[in-house]
């Protein structure tokens, strides 16, 4: 691991009482691993205190004016981010910071893996930390997915993963909000990387609720479904 970089993007929105010890937890954990990495906050347009809270702490913080979108602020740190590896994890607390090394490690062996999907369904994981209706839902995308590459993800939907950059240099990424998990993985599927699921822990919000809303993003992820397919072409 020593001769690679290692960049965490982690857009965040109206998450002044997580957003700290999100950050505590992931500096004790990348200062484990002991390789050279950075940590960069997009703070999308937050109207609390989340951009002053980072900012107390050794990261990279960028702010848009106003609230864009998930996909949207992903883009913007992939304009900064200088790391071999990527990885991508929300600022809500769902996402345990020490479980960073489980995703990046498949991507040390150049063999192993291109794009390391972290599910919170693999191996029979928790479900009582997310909510009946969303797990519905992805269970619907997983099973299109399936359809469309041939490939079976069991969490197509979640947003702790890890990518060596080459496969981010190659997706262009569209979406502005929730929607871009699909579209990555649709396209690190269709265009032939070895992408593999990782069992995480998905812990449940403990302040305030989700952004998402399931009937307008599940009507737009369906669309990026789509779109995504129709942009990529399935390597052999």
């Amino acid at each position: 691991m020593a001769s690679l970089t290692l960049s965490v993007l982690i857009p965040a929105y109206n998450e002044e009482r997580s957003i700290e010890d999100i950050l505590l937890r992931a500096e004790k954990a990348l200062d484990a691993i002991n390789i050279p990495y950075e940590v960069i906050v997009i703070d999308d347009g937050s109207k609390d205190k989340t951009r002053f809270l980072a900012q107390r702490h050794k990261v990279t913080v960028i702010s848009n004016s106003v609230n864009y979108g998930k996909g949207y602020a992903l883009r913007r740190g992939l304009k900064d981010a200088r790391g071999d590896v990527v990885v991508t994890m929300d600022a809500d607390g769902s996402h345990r910071p020490e479980e960073i090394r489980r995703l990046i490690e498949p991507l040390m062996n150049d063999e192993s893996a291109d794009a390391v999907i972290g599910s919170r369904f693999a191996d029979n994981g928790r479900k009582d930390s997310t909510k009946k209706l969303h797990i519905v839902g992805n269970m619907m995308f997983n099973l299109l997915l399936r359809i469309l590459t041939g490939r079976t993800i069991t969490d197509s939907q979640t947003g702790f993963r890890a990518f060596k950059r080459s496969v981010l240099d190659e997706i262009q990424i569209r979406s502005d909000g929730y929607a871009v998990e699909t579209e990555l993985t649709v396209k690190t599927l269709r265009n032939g990387f070895k992408v593999r699921e990782e069992p995480i822990t998905f812990d449940k919000r403990n302040h305030g609720s989700s952004h998402v809303n399931p009937l307008r993003d599940g009507i737009r992820i369906l669309r990026t479904i789509i779109q995504a397919t129709v942009e990529t072409r399935t390597h052999k």
